[in-house]
C-alpha cells in the first residue's frame, strides 16, 4: 500500500508517515510468511496449533504452507490476485492463510455466517479468482453455494474445498488433498513488505461490508504491540472459539501474535461454552478472546457445570460493550484477569493493562496500544471536546488504514484530508488516559460483535408486499450487548408477523445474523421535525417495552 503501490484502488500513507513509521522501527522489512518461517527456525518441534485431535509443530504448520503455496502457484494463483477465504475454525484456514500470504496472494476474510449476497459482493468487487469453503459448515451447503456462484463469475476460476471427499469437478481442488501431496517447488516470490498482504471486512454500517486493505508490515505491528500489552510468550495457549477470521482472532493478537511469540493456538470447533469450557481444562489454555455473549454464556455454564479452570490467566473481551457487572463476575467466575479490548478491522486498537486498577478494567477499554497512535473526540462540527465530554474518535497511525479498497467516494466522507479515520463510535477520556465506549454515531447494531447495517436489513425487508414503511434499530440485551428490533407500518387491510419477515429474508439468502428479533408495527412511525423516522423515539419505545416485560 506505501511501498511499490501496485495494488490499483488501495491508498497509500503519505511517504512521509512512512518514512517516519520505517525509521522508528515500527514497519519492518519483514512479511507475515517470513514472520511463520522465523518461529518455525525458533521453536521446532513445538506444537504450533491444535485442533481437536489434529496437532501441528511449527515445522509442520511451516513445511504444509510451504507446500500449498507450491501448489496453488502451479494452479496459477499470481501475486495480488485476490481469493475469498470462508472457512470455520479448522487449521486449513491457518495453513491456507500463510500459504497465500507467502506467495503475495491476497486473501478476503469472509464469515463462515456469510451467504450468497455477501459472497458475490466480495467476489465481484474484488475480481477475486479463487473462493475457500468447507463442504458443509452448521447445516449449510457451502459447497453448492460455490458451484452456484462459480457458473456466475467468469472470473472465479478456482474453488478450494476443505473436504477430501471432493468429487473430480473442473476447477474445484480438496486442500486436504493438496496438502498430503507433494509439489514442485515454486519459482520464489517475495511480496513487499509494505504492500498488501490480507483484506478485512469492514462492519458495514452503509450497506455491505467494505474492503479494509492491510500490509504485512501494519499487520504484523498490530500483532506485535498487542502481544507486548497482553504479554504474550512461549507459554501462552490461545483458545479461538469466535470465527478465525475476525481481525480480534486473526492478529489481535490472535493466529499471528500467539505464532510470533512461540506459544500455542488453540481452535475450537463452535462457540458453545460447554465446547469452550472443555478445551480449556483439556488443552490448558491460557488466554480466550471473545464477545462479551459468549463470556457470558461460558460463566453460566461455570457457574452450572464448573470445570478445571486453574490454567487460565487472561479473558479478552471485544467486540461490543462488557458491562462493568460482567466484568467483575469474570474475575470471580472464572478466577482470573480482564482485559476490555476495543477496535476495529480497520486499524485503531485499545486495551486496558493486565495491572490497571478494577474499576478501569470495569469502566474502561484502556488506552491505544501504540505510542504511534493518534486520535481525537470531535464534536459534530469537528472541534475537539474537552476531557471528559463525550466525542466522536477520530484516528491515525501506523497500523490503522488511510482508505477502503476502491471505494473513492466512501473514502472522501470516511478520512479527514489530513488522513484521520472517522470511526463513527463515540467515547470518553478520563484523566488517567482511559477511553471509554459511550454509543454510535453511525446507524447499526452490534449484536455479540456482529455488525448489522440497519439501511441494509431496511432495504431487504422493504420490498416485502405487506410492508409501508419499516425501520431497524438496536434494542439492548443482556447476553449479545443488542439485537435489531424491526419496526413497521403495513400496508392497508394488512397485518405481518415477525415469522413471514424472516421468512422473506431467508429469500434474500443474507446472513442469519442480520434477521431482526423482534418485530413492532406501529400505525405511524414518529419524525423528527424535519421530517425523518425519529430513531431515537422508537429505541425508546423498545426500551419501555422491554422495561414492561420485566415488571
Amino acid at each position: 500500500m506505501s511501498g511499490s503501490g501496485v495494488l490499483e484502488g488501495a491508498t497509500a500513507w503519505p511517504r512521509s508517515f512512512a518514512e517516519r513509521y520505517r525509521a522508528a522501527g515500527v514497519w519492518r522489512d519483514e512479511t507475515i510468511g517470513e514472520m511463520l518461517d522465523a518461529a518455525a527456525e525458533r521453536y521446532g518441534d513445538k506444537v504450533a496449533l491444535s485442533a481437536g485431535e489434529r496437532h501441528y509443530t511449527y515445522h509442520e504448520l511451516r513445511d504444509l504452507s510451504e507446500r500449498l503455496a507450491d501448489h496453488l502457484v502451479i494452479l496459477g494463483v499470481r501475486p495480488g490476485e485476490r481469493i475469498v477465504v470462508q472457512l470455520p475454525n479448522v487449521p486449513e484456514f491457518v495453513i491456507l492463510y500463510f500459504a497465500l500470504v507467502k506467495i503475495g496472494a491476497l486473501p478476503i476474510m469472509a464469515l463462515p455466517a456469510h451467504r450468497a449476497t455477501e459472497i458475490d459482493y466480495f467476489l465481484r468487487h474484488a475480481d477475486a479468482i479463487g473462493y475457500a469453503v468447507p463442504r458443509r459448515y452448521r447445516n449449510f451447503d457451502h459447497l453448492a453455494l460455490a458451484r452456484e456462484l462459480k457458473q456466475a463469475h467468469r472470473a472465479l476460476r478456482w474453488v478450494f474445498v476443505a473436504d477430501s471427499e471432493v468429487a473430480d469437478e473442473e476447477g474445484f481442488v480438496s486442500l486436504p488433498r493438496f496438502l498430503e501431496q507433494e509439489a514442485p517447488a515454486r519459482p520464489k516470490h517475495r511480496p513487499d513488505p509494505f504492500d498488501v498482504a490480507v483484506f478485512l471486512l469492514s462492519g458495514g454500517t452503509t450497506g455491505l461490508p467494505k474492503l479494509i486493505p492491510r500490509t504485512h508490515a501494519d499487520y504484523l505491528y498490530n500483532s506485535r504491540q498487542t502481544n507486548a500489552v497482553c504479554a504474550f510468550d512461549a507459554s501462552t495457549v490461545l483458545l479461538i472459539a469466535i470465527p478465525v477470521s475476525h481481525n480480534f482472532a486473526l492478529a489481535c493478537p490472535g493466529v499471528q501474535g500467539v505464532l510470533m511469540a512461540g506459544g500455542t493456538l488453540v481452535l475450537a470447533a463452535t462457540p458453545d461454552p460447554g465446547t469452550v469450557l472443555a478445551t480449556v481444562e483439556r488443552e490448558r489454555v491460557t488466554c480466550v478472546p471473545a464477545v462479551p455473549a459468549l463470556h457470558i454464556a461460558v460463566m453460566d455454564r461455570q457457574e452450572a457445570a464448573p470445570r478445571d479452570l486453574s490454567s487460565l490467566r487472561q479473558i479478552l473481551a471485544g467486540g461490543s460493550k462488557f458491562l462493568p457487572e460482567s466484568a467483575v463476575r469474570a474475575l470471580r467466575v472464572l478466577g482470573c484477569r480482564v482485559q476490555q479490548v476495543f477496535g476495529m478491522a480497520e486499524g485503531f486498537i485499545s486495551f486496558t493493562r493486565l495491572d490497571d486498577p478494577e474499576q478501569t478494567v470495569r469502566e474502561t477499554v484502556g488506552r491505544p496500544i501504540s505510542p504511534q497512535d493518534e486520535f481525537r473526540l470531535v464534536d459534530e462540527a469537528g472541534r475537539d471536546v474537552a476531557q471528559g465530554e463525550v466525542g466522536e474518535l477520530w484516528v491515525r497511525g501506523p497500523y490503522t488504514i488511510r482508505g477502503y479498497y476502491r471505494a473513492p467516494e466512501h473514502n472522501a466522507k470516511a478520512f479527514t484530508a489530513d488522513g484521520f479515520y472517522k470511526t463513527g463510535d463515540m467515547l470518553r477520556l478520563d484523566a488517567a488516559g482511559n477511553l471509554g465506549v459511550e454509543g454510535r454515531v453511525k446507524d447499526m447494531i452490534n449484536r455479540a460483535g456482529e455488525k448489522i447495517s440497519a439501511e441494509e436489513v431496511e432495504n431487504l425487508v422493504a420490498d416485502h408486499p405487506k410492508v409501508q414503511q419499516v425501520a431497524l434499530v438496536a434494542m439492548p440485551d443482556r447476553v449479545t450487548g443488542e439485537k435489531g428490533c424491526l419496526f413497521v407500518t403495513c400496508r392497508d387491510g394488512h397485518a405481518v408477523t415477525l415469522a413471514e419477515i424472516v421468512a422473506h429474508l431467508e429469500t434474500k439468502r443474507v446472513a442469519r445474523f442480520k434477521f431482526p428479533e423482534r418485530l413492532e408495527v406501529l400505525e405511524r412511525f414518529p419524525m423528527t421535525a424535519v421530517g425523518k423516522i425519529s430513531k431515537k423515539d422508537l429505541r425508546e419505545h423498545v426500551r419501555q417495552k422491554l422495561e414492561e416485560k420485566k415488571e
